[in-house]
């Protein structure tokens, strides 16, 4: 078994250093929990509702930047890795990002590929990396972590064997139902795990909802809120659930492969057509 949690908190934009602080103190505190991954909102250090790129590229970090490396510290000699979202900055490129954090440093980061016409994302570089999978400490198989809520993309996650998806998101109040059937739907398509971490509070003009979950295969809610609270989920999972992709309800009569009963030669359309 695993140990896996949501960090639902607020954000205070532009301030970096004050939000890492918050990051480092919920660390020590899912540390303490036995927690072996540990999922951040969207934007998490940097803010997200900014009005320009230029404002956005003021506040953005590089990944080598010493800011990793403390984070790195607070999940000290553990099996901990955390999630965090922040802005990239790479030369004049701007992307939002994920970062996947150790004790031994960032592991792997993340670009936003699929960039809503909402918050920074309006003048964010589209993600130029492909679809990857990384493991995590003592997680004995792979897993993933996006932005993205596309069905297709998470399609393709649990064909590379991801067994826990992990989502850093900003859903704003408008965005509701968004969070109550992202979660349980893309868990129950796909028969793996799924952590949303969405944050709370006002940023400028907008309001975020919270109701951050963890599911489980087949859609099974095993941690939720319905509040805008400040509060860390915790679930424990077992990986050789995600991995056996046969369900069997009735033997003989009742069976059902999520892959194996797929049809992919008849796809190509989704490729193949433009809006």
């Amino acid at each position: 078994m695993k140990r896996v949690a949501a960090v639902q908190m607020d954000v205070a934009f532009g301030e970096v250093d004050k939000n890492a602080e918050q990051v480092i103190a919920r660390i020590h505190r899912v540390k303490a929990d036995g927690v072996d991954l540990a999922v951040f909102p969207e934007c998490v250090l940097t803010g997200y509702c900014y009005n320009s790129r230029d404002e956005a590229l003021s506040n953005a970090l590089p990944i080598d930047d010493p800011l990793f490396q403390r984070i790195a510290a607070a999940c000290g000699e553990s099996a901990l890795h955390v999630v965090v979202g922040f802005l990239e900055r790479d030369g004049d490129r701007l992307f939002n990002a994920q970062a996947l954090i150790s004790e031994q440093g960032v592991v792997a980061t993340y670009r936003k590929i699929h960039l809503p016409g909402l918050g920074v994302d309006r003048f964010a570089d589209p993600g130029d990396r492909d679809f990857e999978v990384h493991a995590a400490g003592k997680f004995v198989s792979v897993w993933q972590f996006a932005t993205t809520v596309r069905s297709r993309k998470h399609r393709v996650l649990g064909l590379m064997q991801a067994d826990v998806i992990a989502l850093s998101t900003n859903w704003p109040v408008a965005a509701r139902r968004t969070a109550e059937i992202v979660p349980t739907a893309r868990s129950m398509e796909n028969h793996l795990y799924f952590v949303a971490a969405n944050r709370i509070g006002y940023e400028r003009t907008f309001q975020f909802c919270g109701m951050s979950s963890i599911a489980g295969p087949d859609g099974i809610v095993l941690a939720e809120t319905q509040a805008d609270d400040d509060i860390i989920l915790t679930a424990d999972i077992d990986l050789s659930i995600a991995r056996n992709k046969q369900i069997i309800r009735t033997i003989g009569a009742h069976v059902i492969d999520r892959f194996a009963d797929r049809r992919p030669e008849r796809y190509q359309m989704i490729a193949d057509l433009k809006r």
